[in-house]
C-alpha cells in the first residue's frame, strides 16, 4: 500500500512545492506520442520542443474554501454562525471518508491508479487522437492527470474578480481552457498534464493524491468535495456513505452538472424533447445508469460482492438533500453581529490590500474566523430585546438594539437588534433589514442615532480635566445661556432650552445635575468650558458621527457640531456601539479601546493569521474616570436610571438620554462590561411615549432592555467596585462673594456672574441710596461657586439712623434725627430726666430705616 496517510492539510497546502520533468518524460512523450502528433504535422522533435517549452512548474494553491465565522458557545466552544464561500468545500483527511468511496472512484476513474506512474498511455493517446479528430472532450486521464486538471482550473478560477460582471462567464472559461480543448490545444493540454502529473506522483503519495482529487473534484453547482458532496445529496458525512451512496457520487465526476441529483422536479432537461430528464420524475435516470455503471465496476474489480452488489443495485437513487446556504442571513438572530464582522473583513488591510482581495478571501480563503460574540451574553440580549421591542408595530417604524463590550479589551460581546435580517431591498415596514442600528455606517450600520443626553458624559469630563469639582455648586435654573465659548470665540445663543418635562431647573452641583441629566445644569457647566474641548474628549474616546464625520470638525455655520445642542445635548447621530466604548473607558480607568469583532483567524493552512490591529490607549487620567464614574453612579443609585440598574449587587454606572422625545438611549457599566441600549425611531419622528408595547411606553423600554443586558454581563463578567473619586475633584468650592451693595441692579449681576455666581433680585428695601440700588446682598463674604446671590434693591424712601444719636440728650438726638429725615420721634420714659442720655434706638443706629417710620428711643 501507498505511503503513510497526510492530515487534509499536508494534503491541499503540501503540495504547494513546483513539479519539474524528469527526462524520461521527455523521452516518454518522443516514444509514445510521436504517432498521434504526426497527425497535427507535428514531428517528433518538434513534439520533445514542445513538451520541453511547457511549464516548469505547477503551483499547487489550496483549493477554494469556505470561511466560517464563529461565536464563543455557551458552553464555552466555538459555535459556527455563517459561512461565505464560491465553491462549498469542506476539506477532510484521508481517515473521514469511507473506503468504499475510494474504491467507486478507483473502479469508475482509474483501477490502475496505484500501479501506474501517473501516466496511462494508452489511454492518453487515444485521448490525444480524439481531440485531434474533434471525435470527443474527455482526456480518459488517470486520476493524477484529472488532479492536475482541477488543480489548473482551480488556478484559473481564483484569478477571477468576484465583482465582474461576467464572473460566471469567466469561471466558464476556465473549464473550457482546461477541460474541453480540442485540437493542438488538446494536446497541448494532455501534454501538459502528463508532465506536471509525472512529478507529482515523485513527490506525493498515492493517497495523498487520491485525497487531493476527492477534496478539489467538482460534484455539480456550488458543490466541491467528497465531503460537501456528500453533505448535500444524502445529508450525511463522506465517512458514512453507503455503497451506492458512493457509486452515485463516484458516477458524477464526469458530467457533474449534468448528473447532480438537487434539482427541482422539471426544471432540468438534458435533451431536446421538452421533457425533464434526470430529475426525481424519471428516477434520475441519467445519474441512475452511470451509478449502475460504477456498481459493475466495483463488482468487477472484487470491491464488492454479489450480494451487495445485487442490493445497491437494486436500490433507488433517493436523495437526501441537505439545503447549505450561506452568508449572515443564516446566523439567524446573530446575523447584525455577522454583518458587522463581514464589513471588518472586507475593509480592514489584514485581509488584503484591496476591496476585491479582501472580499475574495472571504470567499474563497478558508479562514476559520473566531470572534468575540459571547452567547452567554448575546442570546440573552437577543430574548430581551426580542421580548421587549416588538418587530412592527402600527404607526411607527421601530428600532431596538443592545451591544455590550469588554472595557478593557473593547471586545463586542453582544450585538442584538429587534428587526429580521434581510440583504434585500424591502421596505422598514416589514420589520425586515440588514442595517445594524449599533453600528455606524462603516460597519453596516446607518446614519446612527441621536443620543441624547448620554452625550453629556463629555461635557462632564472636560469639566474634570480642568480641574473642576463635581460638588461645585452651579445655578441650572432655565434661561437663555448666552453665551458660550467656541475654539476660543465667544459665540452668542439666543435660543433658550429647558429640561425634560420642562422642569425649572434648580441651583445644585454638579453631581446632582448628572443625577438628574439636568440640561440646564449641564449647559451653565458647559458655559465654563470651550465646546470645542468637549467634542475633543469625545473624539478621544472612539466616538464620530453615524456617517463617520468627526465630532470635532465644523459641518458649517448653520449646522455646526459645537452648538450646545450638539454638544451637550446630544442631538447629533451616533452610534450605540461608540457610546458603549467611550463609557467603557471610564470603567478601565480612563484607557480607550477600540471595539474589537475578532479574536483569532486561522487560515487553510492551519496557521494563525493577523488579525485587524485593535488598540488600548490611556485617554483620560485614571482620577478624573474615577471621579466621573462616582458622578455617574448616581444616575444609577436613585437617578434617572435606576430602574436599569441590575440586582445582583455589582456596582454600575451610566447615564439616560432622550433626544426630542423619538430616541432614547441608556448607557451603563460595570467594571468589567459597558452596555449601550437604543430605542427609538428608525425614521420619522414619532413621539415614543404615545405609543406602547406590552405594556411599557415606548420610552422607558430601555430600563429594563439594559437591566436584562447587563445583568447577563454580570453573571459571566463580574464586577469589582470602582476606584475612590479624586479628593480635589469632590471638593466644596468656596469662593468670594463680590460686594455690589451701591452698584446698578444691572452692574450687580454682571460682576457675580463674572465670579461665577448668579443674582436674584428680592423685594426693595429701605435705604438711603437711590432707588434700585442694590442696598444689601445676601450672602457676602465667601460662598460656593455658583450660589445665587439675593440683591435687595433701594427703595428710595430710606435714611440711615445716625450712629451719633448714642450719648445725646434728648433734644439733641430729636434734632439729629429730624436732620437725616425721619419725622416721627418717640422716646419711652426713660429719656425724661433732664441729664438722660440716648443708648438705643429701633431702627439701631447706623441702619436704614424709611424715613416716614418712628424711630424708638431708650436712654439711661
Amino acid at each position: 500500500m501507498p505511503q503513510q496517510n497526510r492530515t487534509v492539510k499536508s494534503v491541499l497546502g503540501g503540495l504547494l512545492g513546483l513539479v519539474g520533468l524528469s527526462v524520461v518524460a521527455g523521452l516518454l512523450v518522443t516514444a509514445s506520442a510521436t504517432p498521434v502528433l504526426a497527425m497535427t504535422g507535428i514531428t517528433g522533435s518538434k513534439a520533445l520542443t514542445l513538451f520541453e517549452d511547457l511549464p516548469e512548474n505547477l503551483k499547487v494553491n489550496a483549493p477554494m474554501e469556505q470561511s466560517t465565522i464563529y461565536a464563543k458557545g455557551t458552553d464555552g466552544n466555538p459555535v459556527a454562525l455563517a459561512s461565505f464561500y464560491e465553491q462549498n468545500r469542506i476539506p477532510v483527511a484521508y481517515d473521514q471518508v469511507a473506503p468504499v468511496m475510494y474504491d467507486a472512484i478507483l473502479s469508475s476513474e482509474d483501477k490502475n491508479f496505484y500501479s501506474h506512474g501517473g501516466v496511462n498511455l494508452g489511454a492518453t493517446i487515444k485521448a490525444a487522437f480524439g481531440n485531434v479528430v474533434g471525435s470527443t472532450d474527455r482526456g480518459a486521464s488517470t486520476i493524477t492527470q484529472q488532479y492536475v486538471k482541477n488543480v489548473q482550473i482551480q488556478e484559473c478560477e481564483q484569478k477571477v474578480d468576484t465583482a465582474a460582471d461576467d464572473y460566471q462567464a469567466q469561471v466558464q472559461q476556465c473549464w473550457m481552457n482546461y477541460a474541453v480543448a480540442s485540437g493542438s490545444e488538446g494536446i497541448e493540454r494532455k501534454l501538459r498534464e502528463m508532465r506536471y502529473a509525472l512529478q507529482i506522483e515523485k513527490d506525493y503519495s498515492k493517497n495523498d493524491i487520491l485525497l487531493g482529487y476527492l477534496n478539489i473534484s467538482s460534484f455539480g453547482g456550488q458543490v466541491y468535495g467528497i465531503e460537501a458532496a456528500a453533505n448535500r445529496y444524502f445529508s450525511k458525512s463522506a465517512a458514512n456513505l453507503t455503497i451506492a451512496e458512493a457509486a452515485t457520487i463516484a458516477g458524477m465526476v464526469q458530467e457533474p452538472n449534468t448528473l447532480r441529483i438537487d434539482l427541482p422536479a422539471g426544471t432540468y432537461t438534458t435533451k431536446s424533447d421538452g421533457v425533464a430528464h434526470n430529475s426525481a420524475e424519471d428516477g434520475y435516470k441519467d445519474t441512475l445508469t452511470r451509478r449502475n455503471y460504477v456498481l459493475e465496476r466495483m463488482l468487477i474489480d472484487g470491491k464488492i460482492t454479489q450480494a451487495q452488489y445485487d442490493e445497491a443495485h437494486a436500490t433507488p437513487i433517493t436523495p437526501a438533500i441537505k439545503t447549505t446556504t450561506q452568508g449572515c442571513s443564516t446566523a439567524g438572530p446573530n446575523a447584525y453581529f455577522c454583518q458587522y464582522v463581514k464589513k471588518v473583513i472586507e475593509s480592514d488591510p489584514a485581509f488584503g490590500a484591496t476591496d476585491e482581495e479582501r472580499k475574495a478571501n472571504l470567499r474563497r480563503g478558508g479562514m476559520q474566523i473566531y470572534t468575540t460574540l459571547d452567547m452567554n451574553v448575546q442570546q440573552p440580549a437577543i430574548d430581551a430585546v426580542h421580548a421587549q421591542v416588538p418587530q412592527t408595530l402600527p404607526g411607527i417604524l421601530l428600532g431596538g438594539a443592545g451591544v455590550s463590550v469588554e472595557v478593557n479589551t473593547g471586545r463586542i460581546l453582544a450585538m442584538a437588534q429587534n428587526t429580521a435580517f434581510n440583504e434585500a431591498d424591502v421596505p422598514l415596514e416589514t420589520g425586515e433589514t440588514s442595517i445594524v442600528f449599533a453600528a455606524d455606517k462603516a460597519h453596516g450600520g446607518g446614519d446612527g442615532f441621536q443620543p441624547g443626553s448620554t452625550y453629556k458624559l463629555f461635557t462632564l469630563l472636560d469639566w474634570l480635566n480642568k480641574g473642576k469639582s463635581v460638588n461645585q455648586v452651579l445655578d441650572g435654573r432655565v434661561r437663555v445661556f448666552n453665551p458660550f465659548t467656541v475654539c476660543g470665540d465667544k459665540v452668542p445663543n439666543k435660543t433658550p432650552i429647558g429640561n425634560f418635562g420642562n422642569g425649572g431647573g434648580s441651583v445644585s452641583s454638579v453631581a446632582k445635575f448628572t443625577a438628574q441629566s439636568l440640561n440646564t445644569g449641564f449647559l451653565a457647566m458647559a458655559q465654563q468650558l470651550d465646546l470645542c474641548d468637549i467634542n475633543d474628549v469625545a473624539t478621544s474616546l472612539g466616538v464620530h458621527w453615524g456617517n463617520g464625520t468627526s465630532v470635532s470638525e465644523k459641518a458649517g455655520p448653520n449646522d455646526s457640531p459645537y452648538s450646545p445642542f450638539a454638544t451637550v445635548l446630544g442631538s447629533k447621530s451616533i452610534a450605540p456601539l461608540q457610546m458603549a466604548g467611550a463609557y467603557a473607558a471610564v470603567a478601565n480607568n480612563g484607557t480607550f479601546c477600540e471595539p474589537k469583532a475578532i479574536d483569532r483567524v486561522v487560515g487553510a493552512d492551519g496557521l494563525e493569521k493577523k488579525i485587524p490591529e485593535t488598540k488600548c490607549t490611556p485617554v483620560i487620567a485614571p482620577e478624573v474616570a474615577a471621579t466621573a464614574a462616582y458622578a455617574l453612579s448616581g444616575v444609577m443609585n436613585g437617578g434617572t436610571g435606576a430602574r436599569a440598574r441590575p440586582n445582583d449587587g455589582i456596582p454600575v454606572f451610566g447615564k439616560t438620554g432622550t433626544a426630542e422625545a423619538e430616541h432614547t438611549m441608556l448607557v451603563e457599566s460595570s467594571s468589567k462590561v459597558a452596555t449601550a441600549v437604543w430605542v427609538g425611531n428608525i425614521t420619522g419622528l414619532v413621539p415614543l411615549q404615545k405609543l406602547s408595547a406590552n405594556g411599557t411606553q415606548l420610552n422607558n423600554i430601555r430600563y429594563p432592555l439594559a437591566k436584562a443586558i447587563q445583568t447577563a454581563a454580570n453573571a459571566v463578567y463580574g464586577g469589582d467596585a470602582f476606584p475612590k473619586p479624586d479628593t480635589k475633584l469632590t471638593r466644596q468650592v468656596q469662593s468670594d462673594v463680590p460686594n455690589v451693595v451701591g452698584k446698578s441692579i444691572e452692574e450687580a449681576t454682571a460682576i457675580l456672574d463674572e465670579a461665577g455666581f448668579s443674582a436674584t433680585v428680592g423685594s426693595p428695601v429701605d435705604s438711603d441710596l437711590p432707588a434700585n440700588v442694590v442696598a444689601a446682598q445676601n450672602p457676602s463674604g465667601q460662598a460656593a461657586t455658583g450660589t445665587p446671590i439675593t440683591l435687595s434693591p433701594s427703595n428710595g424712601q430710606g435714611a440711615t439712623v445716625p450712629a451719633a444719636v448714642i450719648g445725646q440728650s434728648r433734644s439733641d438726638a430729636q434734632n439729629t434725627l429730624f436732620g437725616a429725615g425721619f419725622s416721627a420721634v418717640a422716646f419711652d420714659n426713660s429719656c425724661n430726666p433732664p441729664n438722660a442720655k440716648v443708648t438705643s434706638t429701633n431702627p439701631a443706629a447706623g441702619t436704614a430705616a424709611n424715613k416716614s417710620a418712628t424711630i424708638q428711643v431708650s436712654c439711661q
